[in-house]
């Protein structure tokens, strides 16, 4: 218990500033690695939060089946935002990614906000609701660790997908406007071309594609 509550701290650094530097490679941007990461530790917090209020504090126990309330198991911070940070950062790249598409064919933010919004927010409704129901289905069980570890991923998923994937991310990436897509020139040179969808196309959006004609 000692160990690992000195070495979260270092242990959440790292994480986290690695993510930074994926995605920024990922996106050629600062801001909206930034805000993914940020983000991301506001289902942390809630994940953590859940976790104490029902089974340290021992509130809504008889609705989980908890017999009795005690601490929190030190492995479950850190088991909790390894997977909860890979799973937010995945719904971030399905939204961004074809935010940022729809941004490098016309410049628009706005436009580019909504479209990817609209284009990728069904996915990630359908992965969280997935995930959801499978990390529920440990509350039922027996075990109050089992309990514990599902209660939390659930809760932690379910906020971070609807609400802050679906709603803050994009609310914020509005009011950024072109500020999203910033980098400088010096580390635009460094940064390598990665693209999600593969080799970048000519065409814009399938709204603006040019239509086939008849050839003679």
């Amino acid at each position: 218990s000692t160990v690992l509550r000195e070495k979260l701290p270092s242990f959440l650094l790292v994480v986290v500033c690695l993510g930074f530097l994926v995605l920024m490679v990922l996106f050629r941007s600062l801001l909206v690695p930034l805000t993914a990461v940020l983000t991301s530790l506001l289902s942390y917090g809630a994940a953590l939060g859940i976790s104490v209020f029902v089974f340290q504090w021992g509130n809504l126990s008889s609705v989980f089946g908890i017999a009795e309330a005690g601490p929190i198991l030190p492995f479950l911070p850190v088991m909790l935002f390894a997977i909860l940070f890979g799973l937010s950062m995945d719904y971030q790249v399905f939204i961004v990614s074809r935010m940022q598409e729809e941004w490098e064919h016309h410049k628009d933010n706005k436009l580019a906000v909504r479209v990817g919004l609209g284009g990728s927010g069904l996915v990630v409704v359908a992965a969280a609701a997935i995930m959801f129901c499978v990390f529920m289905s440990f509350v039922f069980q027996s075990n109050t660790t089992i309990k514990l570890f599902g209660l939390a991923l659930a809760v932690a998923i379910a906020l971070d997908a609807f609400v802050i994937r679906l709603a803050l991310v994009p609310a914020l990436m509005t009011l950024f406007g072109k500020a999203n897509w910033y980098v400088p020139g010096w580390l635009g040179k460094v940064l390598p071309k990665v693209s999600v969808e593969g080799p970048p196309s000519s065409g814009g959006s399938p709204e603006s594609a040019p239509q086939p004609t008849n050839s003679q």
